[in-house]
């Protein structure tokens, strides 16, 4: 065999390698996490909280802090900082803890005043026209969602209403079956999946920001409903403060990133559309409820 053919034979056998060879696909490109995107963050897209609407409730384990929503709920949420700052919730306990539902918190029956406080009427809605940052995505309970404040929200300009949304954190104020029967000594955190079919039947009046995971711990009520059955089973809140009025020393400082901001919409996008290898399928949508709110201590 010459010297042509047998070059001309090894061209053709790469050539069918080659053919049948699997393509290389591109490497992936490096996608920032949410880690990244929060750390990354300047500080002009921060807000500082508002100390006058952080609610404070120190546990044997450790803080819960919650954020008020004065905004959509104002009777109820002027209401709780008047009974935080007269000390009744420092008599209250936790109540009722019911799997992947909510935990309750108020002052056990035998404990309660008499006369109670008056009943507040619901706020289950507010005025349309209050700024919300919308998603792009479709929500099954509501024409439009998005964020009002920080909080999760819906909105529907047939009514000309909008309201915070029954997510994962939200806090809001128990009540009986006439729409207008709360009166805030009694609240509640969403500890679960979101029950949305509670969107506009009960006044919210916030969202716990820190220490959900001292609510989640809490063993769950043996009764119906999961309210506890025996005093011992409840746990104290020792004290409860509206951040305001603690001292300059211990006072909760925190910023929460703002909704509107650039790098809170790259926080979205993130979520949306998965891109790290682990997933193959990317949904290209997220949930109201499944958006994080990233919260961090004021520098």
């Amino acid at each position: 065999m010459t010297a042509d053919l047998r070059r001309r034979g090894a061209l053709a056998l790469a050539a069918a390698l080659l053919a049948v060879s699997p393509t290389r696909a591109a490497p992936p490109q490096p996608v920032a996490s949410a880690a990244d995107i929060i750390a990354a963050a300047p500080p002009s897209e921060w807000r500082t909280l508002a100390p006058d609407r952080l609610m404070v409730i120190d546990l044997p384990k450790g803080r819960v802090v919650i954020e008020l929503a004065p905004d959509f709920a104002p009777v109820h949420v002027a209401r709780i900082r008047q009974l935080v700052r007269s000390g009744y919730f420092d008599k209250a306990v936790i109540l009722r803890s019911q799997p992947n539902y909510v935990v309750q918190w108020g002052l056990p029956e035998d404990h309660r005043p008499t006369p109670a406080p008056p009943p507040l009427k619901a706020e289950f809605d507010a005025p349309g026209t209050l700024p919300l940052d919308s998603l792009a995505d479709r929500d099954s309970y509501a024409p439009e969602v998005g964020f009002s404040g920080g909080f999760p929200a819906a909105r529907d300009w047939a009514d000309g209403r909008s309201w915070l949304a029954h997510c994962y954190g939200m806090v809001g104020v128990g009540r009986d079956n006439s729409p207008d029967s709360g009166d805030g000594t009694e609240l509640y955190a969403v500890t679960g999946h979101a029950p949305r079919q509670l969107d506009r039947n009960i006044t919210v009046v916030g969202r716990v920001i820190q220490g959900m995971d001292l609510l989640l711990a809490m063993p769950f009520g043996t009764g119906d409903l999961g309210f506890y059955r025996t005093p011992p089973e409840m746990t104290p809140l020792r004290k409860v403060w509206m951040a305001e009025d603690m001292p300059l020393a211990e006072r909760v400082r925190l910023q929460a990133l703002r909704t509107d901001s650039p790098s809170f919409q790259k926080l979205l996008e993130s979520r949306r559309n998965r891109r790290n290898p682990w997933f193959v399928h990317p949904a290209g949508h997220i949930d109201l409820c499944n958006v994080p709110l990233p919260v961090r201590p004021a520098p």
